[in-house]
């Protein structure tokens, strides 16, 4: 049986009174409406409210984006370095003041606080490495002119005026500023809407960036509800940048097309984990296990169908049981827990509803399986499970929670063929003690990250790469080169030292055009383009 601990009894940090929940709040952009709507939250560790926030209108939406299209200007003529200490003292003051928003990311979303820090992690070192290595990745790129040596040609950045952020409520902090951080470093202002199950961690984070130095206006941020506020954003911005479901991912891409701007989308997954007859059984199970049940199984890139060689397959079972009967799963502002609650009443019922489906329709239940109410209101077990076949919800469908399925196969090709199933294909992973036939195995994986000898975090963590997903799984990439230039517009600057190309004063077509003949010819022969 999955080891539990009791929830815990007072839920609101005590350290996050009225005043602080003020100075968070003063930062929703609501200059039309004044912000008298509101919202408010429920926590999952108790299912009471959290905090009122006011609930902007979509005309808010459209004067906030309005001032930090006029902030821009001058956010933009800063030296790259300047912008760069802004998020470098950012960086310190988030690692400094790390318990306030881990308090706040737990409160708001229910997750383990090891989870949460992962959040500190990942936020940490996208702004450390963006400061130090944007300039680089936004750097003039010199090419051959047409004419080589009366030609130059160079290639520049030009940021996007305004970039409009839509992230989820699962790493309210990771996926709200992870992109902030280089659209910013970008030259570019940001409006931000926050999700409204998790929006005061992202309101700390924007008070914190204010703390480090940025100006006022470059970063906005709304809250309000979903397909509202979201609508009105990308119909003002210049660019979207998206993380959530596949069918909402849909309508902001045709949205955006509407208006011809640019958009990245990170979207649902419904990721594989291969273990090959030669894998390391103990690693695999424990890496299948934190890359199922890390986050309650509510992150995107979370491991939820497990495909084992039929000659281990029994020897990981056990293995895989008995790793997930050692979790403990409760409600801690502490690191003793390794398993939070789900973040609310609609993640409790889908999560439950499709494990319920699948035993119906014949699944066998290895462990877990059931809410722990004696935990807390959205608590579940983590939950493995045999048998699954097409016909069953979890099948195919994102569950996103803490579920996996097992599936024996008889070897590598079956194995792909597996994985491979369905229209997503986000992340996956391959355990294997033969790193080269892993990889192998790897590159015919279709999806955008493939961790060897890791569930999740590998790539993820990696930020110096790409991430981002193939098929319904999105479009465009965070993190790396992509992760910055994604937010400007590349522009060709070509200069000539003796002017307009063409025919010469009193030179004939004809002689100019056999000019360039020979120029071709010649270019050919030597090998040059």
């Amino acid at each position: 049986m999955t080891t539990t601990t009791t929830a815990a009894r007072s839920v609101r940090p005590a350290w996050i009174d009225e005043a602080r929940i003020a100075s968070w709040t003063r930062w929703v952009a609501c200059p039309v409406s004044g912000g008298d709507g509101a919202l408010t939250a429920t926590a999952p560790y108790d299912a009471l409210p959290t905090a009122p926030v006011p609930s902007v209108t979509t005309e808010d939406v459209a004067e906030a984006t309005a001032t930090a299209r006029a902030a821009q200007t001058d956010w933009a003529a800063l030296p790259f370095g300047e912008r760069a200490q802004v998020v470098l003292a950012f960086h310190d003051l988030l690692v400094e003041r790390q318990d306030e928003v881990l308090d706040l990311i737990q409160w708001e979303m229910g997750k383990a606080r090891y989870h949460a820090w992962q959040e500190i992690l990942q936020v940490a070192t996208i702004a450390r490495h963006y400061a130090r290595r944007g300039r680089a990745y936004l750097a003039d790129r010199k090419v051959r002119g047409v004419i080589p040596g009366l030609t130059s040609v160079k290639e520049v950045r030009v940021p996007k005026k305004v970039v409009g952020i839509i992230s989820p409520w699962n790493y309210p902090l990771y996926l709200g500023v992870g992109d902030a951080v280089p659209a910013l470093l970008a030259g570019s202002s940001v409006v931000s809407k926050a999700d409204p199950q998790t929006p005061l961690t992202l309101l700390w984070t924007r008070a914190l960036m204010a703390e480090a130095g940025l100006p006022e206006h470059v970063w906005q941020v709304v809250t309000g509800p979903g397909a509202a506020t979201g609508e009105a954003l990308v119909d003002h911005v210049d660019y979207i940048a998206f993380t959530g479901s596949t069918a909402t991912g849909r309508i902001v891409a045709q949205r955006a097309a509407g208006r011809l701007i640019g958009a990245s989308l990170e979207l649902g997954g419904k990721n594989p984990l291969i273990v090959r007859r030669d894998a390391d059984l103990a690693q695999a199970a424990r890496g299948t296990v934190m890359a199922a049940f890390a986050n309650t199984g509510q992150m995107c890139v979370h491991i939820e169908r497990v495909v084992v060689h039929e000659a281990v397959y029994d020897a990981f079972r056990e293995a895989l049981v008995a790793e997930t009967e050692r979790q403990v799963i409760g409600q801690a502002f502490d690191y003793t827990v390794d398993v939070g609650s789900l973040a609310s009443q609609a993640q409790l019922d889908k999560v439950t509803a499709h494990v319920e489906d699948a035993v119906a329709k014949g699944a066998s239940l290895l462990t877990g399986g059931e809410p722990l109410a004696e935990v807390g209101p959205y608590a579940f077990a983590p939950t493995v499970l045999e048998g699954v076949t097409d016909e069953m919800d979890l099948c195919l469908g994102e569950t996103f929670g803490p579920v996996v399925a097992l599936y024996p196969v008889s070897g590598d090709e079956e194995a792909l063929r597996v994985a491979n199933q369905g229209e997503a294909g986000l992340s996956a992973s391959v355990f294997s003690k033969d790193l080269k036939e892993a990889e192998t195995v790897a590159r015919r994986i279709r999806a955008g990250a493939v961790n060897i000898n890791d569930g999740a975090a590998l790539a993820a963590g990696s930020i110096e790469a790409g991430m981002g997903g193939m098929g319904s799984s999105g479009l465009g990439r965070r993190h790396g080169a992509d992760g910055i230039r994604k937010f400007t517009d590349a522009q060709t600057l070509a200069a000539s030292r003796m002017g307009p190309i063409g025919p010469l004063k009193g030179q004939t077509v004809e002689k100019f055009v056999r000019l360039g003949n020979s120029q071709l010819k010649a270019l050919r022969k030597v090998g040059l383009r």
